[in-house]
């Protein structure tokens, strides 16, 4: 089996590009963009540029307009832009017919995300659940990347399986295809076997959109060290812990982060790993309330969740980053906005967001450790709640 590979480089400059298609707005667009910019900056690239086109539908040819190409050509050579990245999937020959007009390389939103996670996976299982996501994104792609393999040349987007010659053959792609699933197979019998043998307590599970600060509340609550850091997808392993609230046990589980747009095959390799929000009794939907396009990212964990079918879960609603949220009022004497800042929790527990249907909702600050024990408080309740419930012979433990 090949193995993902990590290349030291330099610096890579990268320019990014967007569609306004129907019913979009520029600032929208423009939001999504902000986002790949970070994508691009997890991976290790530095955006030097962007570039927006209001379109039906895109080039079946090269994605953009000819206009609007020549012009990222003229800025790719200008500036010697190492990578091209679109913020939606391309289709193989989009790929080479961009490639062959920019003379750079080219990167769309999926292989910029494979990356990510081809330089963040740390276990055994993470590394083959990547390493089949790739293969998989790679086999249709494989003429396109031709010319890169024979260069062995490392940077963003070529991290991971494929990097010599032989690795171009179809046939030996589909092989390490079905190698690799026989052994994420027995991966994941070993991990349900792990999940029937801890016992009968309830399970947590953490989810949420990628960067709203899972792993700190997993320390906190768990009083463990889990890798957290201001990247998105900063861990792509999920970490289990058992957990003890006035005696109550239970187990909290930190998953890997969503996003819009999370590559199909991605999903489909971290079957695994999502299994254990499907196995949780418990979601705690953490949300960066500071983040200016939240409501989106909320519908976005939502409808990832109802796609791997855990749509059905008690969820506890976890507003994170109190600390840095603003909220913008306008006068009505005054065209000018005025900002308000760090609101009190009394003032957030009168907004909408803490009346979510019929979910439990609280406010709380990670970084500052505000609010941290009400939080655990509502983990106690809910969990006793459960445990009751599903072992009522056990109650005397609390």
């Amino acid at each position: 089996m090949g193995k993902m590979i990590e290349t030291a480089r330099q610096t890579e400059y990268a320019v990014l590009i967007g569609i306004i298609g129907p019913g979009q707005g520029e600032d929208e667009v423009n939001e999504y963009l902000d986002e790949l910019a970070f994508l691009a900056e997890t991976a290790g690239a530095v955006p030097l540029g962007r570039f927006v086109q209001k379109l039906d539908a895109p080039n079946p040819r090269t994605f953009l307009g000819s206009g609007k190409m020549e012009q990222v050509e003229a800025f790719v050579s200008d500036n010697e832009i190492d990578i091209v990245i679109f913020d939606d999937e391309l289709s193989p020959s989009q790929l080479r017919n961009i490639e062959k007009t920019l003379n750079c390389r080219v990167l769309d939103r999926t292989n910029l995300i494979l990356d990510i996670f081809a330089s963040r996976a740390q276990t055994a299982h993470a590394r083959v659940q990547v390493e089949l996501a790739q293969y998989q994104y790679l086999l249709p792609r494989l003429t396109r990347m031709w010319t890169h393999l024979e260069r062995q040349r490392g940077g963003i987007g070529l991290r991971g399986p494929g990097e010599t010659e032989i690795e171009t053959d179809r046939r030996i792609i589909r092989d390490k295809i079905s190698r690799l699933k026989v052994q994420l197979e027995k991966i994941d019998r070993q991990m349900i076997t792990q999940r029937k043998n801890r016992g009968q307590m309830i399970q947590v599970a953490l989810v949420g959109y990628t960067n709203v600060g899972k792993s700190t509340i997993m320390n906190l609550i768990s009083k463990s060290e889990v890798f957290a850091e201001n990247k998105l997808f900063a861990t792509v392993d999920t970490t289990v812990r058992k957990v003890v609230i006035e005696n109550l046990p239970f187990l909290l589980s930190d998953t890997v982060g969503f996003i819009r747009k999370l590559p199909h095959g991605l999903v489909e390799s971290f079957k695994s790993t999502l299994d254990e929000v499907r196995n949780a009794d418990i979601l705690c939907h953490i949300v960066d309330i500071s983040h200016p396009g939240f409501e989106e990212q909320i519908t976005v964990v939502n409808e990832t969740l109802r796609e791997i079918g855990a749509s059905d879960k008690k969820v506890i609603l976890i507003f994170n980053k109190i600390d840095t949220f603003t909220y913008v009022l306008k006068d009505e004497d005054d065209l000018s906005p005025m900002k308000r800042e760090n609101w009190s929790l009394d003032e957030l527990k009168k907004t909408w967001m803490a009346s979510s249907g019929d979910l439990t909702t609280i406010f709380i600050s990670a970084k500052e450790k505000e609010n941290i024990e009400e939080l655990r408080s509502i983990l106690y309740k809910e969990v006793k709640a459960l445990h009751e419930k599903r072992y009522p012979f056990n109650s005397f433990l609390y």
